[in-house]
């Protein structure tokens, strides 16, 4: 199946406790190239998050948008320092001792002292969030490929469409070319009987013009490969997969052999049907840059 570059993919998980959303979408790009925006607290999870994207994707710009909202009441704990209370009541004894000041500390007094009671986040269930973020992760992968299948679909039959037209350009060209010998050769006779008119013509004279002239605007190798190209490209389309990279060497291939022939072209209807091959060439490259 062949995969479009452009995709969009969310997925929403929600529990008692949490909810967590996942957007993804990307555009072309030669490599992957992930950017993943999400709260702080889940950096943790980057590298994992990373690892499973992987397995969905191949080329593009990703951009991925996590969301997370936390549902529980009792976000925030009491903590106990009893060491540093402990320090402290050493140096109120000390103090008392040093100055014959009577001790009147009580419960109350010390537990405003900084640092001996202090209000904290409640640790988080790293392992149940992470079961949730992965499976939303996932299912919005899941939903992204599944656009980059449907576009990748239409850039196929698009692709089909050009490529079976390119084949009528270059078979044109390929029966074209004999025919464009023999009306040289009848021109090239008529001059030379104007230029002749009681002389006779030199056949073998005649036969190494035409030869020469064979040889300059022969495009046989030209035209087996363009061909060979243009039927590898419609096997790998039809064969699907991450096949962006390798369509789009082939493109160039296709792109240099259409610029030999149009540089041998000495025919007008010759000349024409490559520059319509190469504007065909051309789009066919700008839509292959869309396929992973």
């Amino acid at each position: 199946m062949i995969r479009s570059m452009t995709g969009f993919g969310r997925c929403e998980k929600v529990t008692q406790e949490y909810k967590i959303s996942v957007e993804m979408k990307a555009v072309n790009h030669r490599y992957l190239d992930l950017s993943i925006k999400m709260p702080k607290k889940f950096n943790y999870f980057e590298a994992g998050i990373r690892n499973l994207l992987k397995k969905y994707i191949q080329r593009g710009k990703v951009d991925i948008f996590i969301n997370f909202e936390d549902y529980k009441e009792n976000k925030l704990c009491l903590k106990y320092n009893e060491a540093l209370a402990c320090e402290y009541m050493d140096y109120f004894k000390k103090i008392e001792e040093k100055f014959g000041i009577p001790g009147d500390m009580k419960v109350s007094t010390l537990a405003r002292m900084p640092e001996v009671l202090t209000m904290e986040e409640a640790p988080e269930d790293e392992e149940s969030i992470w079961k949730l973020l992965s499976e939303a992760v996932e299912e919005a992968a899941e939903h992204f490929i599944e656009s980059r299948a449907t576009e990748g679909e239409n850039l196929k039959k698009d692709l089909l469409g050009k490529l079976d037209y390119m084949l009528e350009l270059v078979g044109y060209i390929e029966e074209r070319s004999p025919q464009i010998l023999k009306e040289y050769r009848e021109k090239l006779e008529e001059k030379v009987k104007e230029l002749l008119s009681t002389a006779s013509i030199d056949e073998g004279r005649i036969a190494t013009e035409v030869t020469i002239f064979a040889d300059k605007i022969c495009v046989d190798e030209e035209v087996v490969r363009l061909k060979s190209h243009i039927n590898h490209t419609k096997t790998e389309l039809s064969a699907g997969g991450s096949v962006g990279r390798k369509l789009d060497f082939i493109a160039q291939e296709m792109n240099r052999e259409a610029n030999t022939i149009l540089s041998k072209a000495n025919d007008l209807e010759v000349s024409d049907r490559a520059i319509a091959l190469k504007t065909e060439i051309e789009k066919v490259r700008e839509q292959i840059q869309n396929i992973e």
